[in-house]
Parts: structure tokens; sequence; C-alpha cells
């Protein structure tokens, strides 16, 4: 497999912790390859349980929110489990109005999230 451009994954026993390159993550370009990053872990490399740490990021479009429901619900079929972290609250307040704090497992750390997988 290339190495993901948008994403940069670490493997921790028989989880996968994912960080995000991007600080913005608005560009249609860049959210189609990010999408097709994250759909990847899934559908090539059976990843069975994924940790998202969005530490490094600042803002996410609409189009990115998208994304991101699209591979909850890719996930949820093949069976893997998907926690976020690491959230900013400028961000978690978007999530908390569109109610996909509701859809999403979120935890305030990584060691949070690890710890519950």
């Amino acid at each position: 497999m290339a190495s993901p451009r948008r994403l940069q994954v670490n493997e921790s026993a028989s989880i996968s912790v994912v960080r995000f390159k991007d600080q913005k993550i608005i560009d249609p370009v860049a959210i189609q390859e990010l999408g097709q990053e994250l759909f990847d872990l899934i559908e090539k490399d059976d990843r069975k349980k994924i940790v998202l740490n969005f530490d490094n990021v600042e803002f996410l479009s609409s189009a990115a929110l998208g994304k991101l429901i699209t591979f909850e619900k890719k996930a949820k079929r093949t069976g893997a489990q998907m926690i976020l972290t690491n959230i900013s609250p400028e961000i978690y307040q978007v999530f908390a109005i569109t109610n996909l704090d509701k859809l999403f497992k979120i935890k305030d750390s990584e060691a949070d999230a690890l710890a519950v997988l």
C-alpha cells in the first residue's frame, strides 16, 4: 500500500491510530483523497479498531464531515470500531449542533480511546 498522503497511520497492537496531516480540511480534492484513505483502512487493510486523532485539525468543512459520516457507516458495516479523539472545542461544537456527537464515539484523549478499544 502506498503511504497515505493526508493521513498518518500508526499501529498499536491491533489498533490503528490515525492522525490528520492537514490543519484545515476544506479543499474538495483533499477531502476526496482523505476519504479514500480512510475507506482503504477498512476496505483494503481490514482494520477493525480505529482511533481518529483530530489533534492537528483546526477546521473541518461540511464536506469533510460528510466523509466522516460515510466512513462511520462503512466501519459499522464491516464490524470495525471507531473512536474520535482530541477534537478542539470549536469543532466539537459543530458535532454537538449537528448531533454528530451522538453518532460518533468521542473521547477526550487518545489514551482514553485506546483504553476502551
